[in-house]
């Protein structure tokens, strides 16, 4: 008995041989390999080597090689068979038996596989050649993909006839069925699939054509806008993307991958020098979509509205997130606008959204809070309970923890109510705030009091641009020209910064000091970034773009430190820019 060919190909597409040898072997990447001490002989020093893109180990100090397949039969002693059946019982994949071999059904795939290409050939053709195509070569170049972008990406024309296609072509009919490119009428005659559309060859990840999307030309009388291949024994949407096989090469560079809703959105990524974007075929964005990009990519930006599906989507995405080791991050697209439109309208604007691309959190908390009034105690009450439930959507609790601070930051309540908001994780929280509930005293007077009780817990964080209030920042002057000594700092102060370092003296305050500065150092941030305007040069644009980055992984767990020093320098340039010759911090540097 023989296993089927297609269960061994979707096994080896489903399967990350990371994730398999990362049970053996521990493996950090380097580049674009994954590396560790080589399972197979003794050393020292690291020479075996993974690669995800390809599917493929080698050790280079005993030369040993292979795929996953032959990797799980040495480490567990097992042929081929029952590597194969290790690894689908892991992915909980069921195996299809046969005994007429493996050689009928390979065969029968590419028998498959030449009729779609043939297929596609013969589209194209039509529309590079036929005058009848000359609406549809109209259409693409006014969404700018003129010649050169419908030959790179295989475009085509499916004529405005019944069976042009199944009577021209010279493809078998039977294969034609099969594919899915004609079906047999009320007649019992072939009839083509796609009738009056443009074309898009969809290729698997090998660059195997293995179905077509089509869309009709504007003004058609078709209800139906887009049509696609239906699923077949070559093509599995959830487990196909649209331009895989060109992207994946940048993507493994990159360690990055762009997805997108359709395939003039991936032509426009391509168009603007970002070869790395891919599509799903008409489906939801998936978790298969997921085993097959982690293959080439641990960081995953999304090019459309990843927040229309609401909680539900959102749970999913931090679940792949754990479970497959990957980040998720929302390209920031202006509102309203495609990236197949974008790339021809503004370029600039389309490589920046994926180089500004916000974690999946991030940009649902911006979301739900953009546009909201915080004018009042209970618009603030409000807002933060609808931020608060985006947050606790997240299941780490050091995550929820650090974008509670941010959250209280923006709506000017406290971090330690919204901290305790974010343990519970209430699905509907209430948020119920403590009696100071004024905005800076809430952030600064805080700083202020944990300076004053235990100077090495914050000192290092803070400059005097982080304090608006002014009595405050007077306060915290004292205490950092008297280098901690709350005495020196209460007897050199004016009254009214004197009465704040009184204050924040006896303070009950229970918070993480690193966590109330990261929150006043975005605070500070934020507000200098308000002020650029168009008239500023691209050298400050750029600068300003880098600082939106750094915010994004303040709230970070791993890198939230880096980020703030980051800041910090950002921050003091900013000022020196400004005219004011440098800020004043608890510690030079």
């Amino acid at each position: 008995m023989a296993i089927a060919d297609d269960d061994i190909d979707r096994l080896r597409s489903t399967v990350s041989i990371v994730d398999v040898v990362s049970q053996f072997v521990q493996l950090r990447k380097v580049g674009r390999n994954w590396v560790g001490l080589c399972p197979f002989h003794a050393e020292k020093s690291p020479s075996f080597n993974v690669r995800e893109e390809t599917g493929r180990y080698k050790c280079f100090g005993c030369d040993q090689s292979g795929d996953v397949f032959s990797f799980v039969q040495q480490q567990e002693h097992l042929d081929f068979v029952g590597a194969v059946e290790y690894l689908a019982a892991k992915a909980g994949l069921t195996l299809t038996y046969t005994s007429t071999g493996q050689s009928r059904e390979r065969a029968r795939r590419k028998q498959l596989v030449e009729a779609m290409g043939a297929a596609v050939d013969w589209y194209h053709r039509r529309l590079l050649d036929d005058p009848a195509a000359r609406p549809a070569r109209d259409y693409l170049r006014s969404r700018g993909l003129a010649g050169d972008a419908a030959r790179a990406f295989r475009v085509g024309w499916a004529p405005d006839e019944w069976d042009a296609l199944s009577r021209e072509a010279g493809i078998d009919g039977e294969l034609l069925r099969t594919v899915g490119l004609s079906f047999t009428n009320r007649r019992n005659r072939p009839q083509d699939s796609f009738r009056a559309r443009v074309l898009f060859p969809i290729f698997s990840d090998t660059g195997e054509a293995v179905a077509l999307g089509g869309r009709v030309l504007p003004g058609s009388s078709d209800p139906a806008k887009y049509k696609n291949s239906p699923e077949t024994p070559i093509y599995a949407k959830s487990k196909t993307l649209y331009g895989l096989n060109w992207a994946k090469a940048e993507a493994a560079a990159a360690d990055e991958i762009v997805v997108c809703e359709g395939y003039t959105d991936v032509i426009g990524f391509h168009r603007v020098g970002l070869t790395r974007a891919v599509a799903t075929c008409g489906t939801a964005f998936t978790e298969e979509h997921v085993r097959l990009v982690k293959r080439y990519a641990s960081r995953v930006v999304l090019a459309f509205d990843a927040d229309a599906a609401g909680q539900g989507a959102a749970e999913r995405f931090y679940e792949w997130e754990r479970k497959h080791q990957v980040q998720v991050a929302v390209a920031r697209l202006p509102d309203g606008q495609d990236p197949g439109d974008l790339a021809q309208r503004d370029p600039d604007a389309l490589r920046a959204s994926v180089a500004d691309a916000a974690p999946f959190l991030a940009f649902r908390l911006r979301r739900s809070m953009a546009g909201r009034p915080s004018r009042t105690p209970e618009d603030r009450v409000r807002l933060a309970e609808r931020a608060m439930a985006v947050v606790n959507e997240h299941p780490d609790a050091n995550v929820r923890k650090l974008y509670a601070g941010q959250v209280a930051t923006e709506v000017g309540l406290a971090v330690a109510d919204l901290e305790r908001v974010a343990q519970q994780r209430q699905r509907q929280p209430t948020v119920a705030p403590s009696r100071r509930a004024n905005r800076r005293e809430n952030a600064e007077f805080v700083a202020v009091a944990l300076l004053a009780q235990d100077w090495e817990s914050i000192a290092g964080w803070l400059i005097e641009e982080l304090f608006v209030d002014d009595a405050h920042r007077r306060a915290f002057l004292a205490l950092a020209a008297a280098e901690g000594s709350l005495d020196g700092a209460i007897e050199a102060a004016d009254p009214e910064a004197r009465e704040v370092l009184e204050r924040a003296a006896v303070a009950d305050v229970e918070v993480e000091p690193e966590v109330e500065a990261f929150n006043l150092i975005g605070a500070a941030v934020r507000r200098e970034l308000a002020r650029t305007g168009a008239s500023d040069g691209e050298e400050r644009i750029r600068d300003d773009r880098a600082a939106r980055l750094l915010l994004e992984d303040l709230h970070s767990p791993t890198g939230a430190g880096t980020a703030a020093e980051g800041l910090l320098g950002w921050l003091h340039g900013r000022m020196e820019d400004h005219g004011s010759g440098g800020s004043r911090r608890t510690h030079e540097g």
